[in-house]
């Protein structure tokens, strides 16, 4: 009979093939299925209870591709990864910028792509510990491999938290905007994205001088890209 180490080695090693193998298997039916909620949603929803937010109230409602507005997509890839269609979920030359302004006394610059920001909101908690960081990079490989571009995309629109309980596009358009996704003008994309640095202290409805600077930062860097035509490089 085996000994308890050889035992314990044993299920720790049948455990962590099996997180792994079901790790797999959700990215991949998230291919085709759109998530009913996500990590830093059920996070949210557990701070509302906790603090006695009794009237918190969470609002995603899910978008498909070809019912949002091309310039929604196109804005957060603007404000958020530029490089987002050519690079495989890690945008290097931005990481290591962030290490040397960190160097630097500067501020400390965030260098997640889309990837792993899909990653992070739809799988994990929010915290900066070496363990999240790596489980972040593990589901960001994951994702690059197991979907195409568009998707990880199309499903970043609509879980991205875009106000205090208002999670995606869908929810977002009609809180803020009073119209449908599809809908949406260029400046109000803009506007969406410019929030995505703290979504629960600015406003997409009500601007501060801040969204409004990098809104219109944003619709330049837009313009630069070459429209909605850009989008096109999702598929190359």
């Amino acid at each position: 009979m085996p000994s308890l180490p050889h035992r314990l080695l044993r299920t720790f090693i049948v455990l962590i093939a099996a997180w792994f193998g079901v790790s797999v298997l959700v990215v991949l039916v998230l291919r085709f299925v759109p998530p009913w909620t996500s990590a830093t949603m059920m996070e949210r929803r557990v701070a509302a209870v906790l603090h006695g937010e009794h009237d918190f109230t969470l609002h995603y409602r899910w978008t498909p591709w070809n019912e949002l507005s091309p310039w929604v997509p196109l804005a957060m890839m603007a404000g958020e990864d530029q490089k987002f269609p050519f690079h495989h979920g890690f945008d290097f030359d931005a990481i290591q910028d962030a290490l040397d302004a960190a160097d630097e006394g500067r501020r400390l610059r965030g260098a997640s792509t889309i990837s792993q920001q899909v990653a992070k909101n739809l799988f994990l908690w929010n915290g900066r510990s070496f363990v999240r960081k790596g489980l972040e990079a593990y589901f960001a490989v994951l994702i690059e491999t197991l979907w195409p571009k568009r998707r990880i995309l199309e499903v970043y629109c609509n879980i991205a938290e875009l106000g205090d309980g208002i999670y995606g596009t869908g929810a977002a358009s009609a809180a803020f905007f009073r119209v449908p996704p599809g809908q949406l003008g260029p400046e109000q994309a803009a506007r969406l994205a410019a929030v995505l640095p703290n979504p629960r202290r600015l406003h997409a409805d009500r601007p501060s001088p801040y969204v409004l600077r990098r809104s219109a930062w944003i619709l330049r860097q837009m313009q630069h890209l070459g429209g909605p035509a850009y989008l096109a490089r999702l598929d190359h």
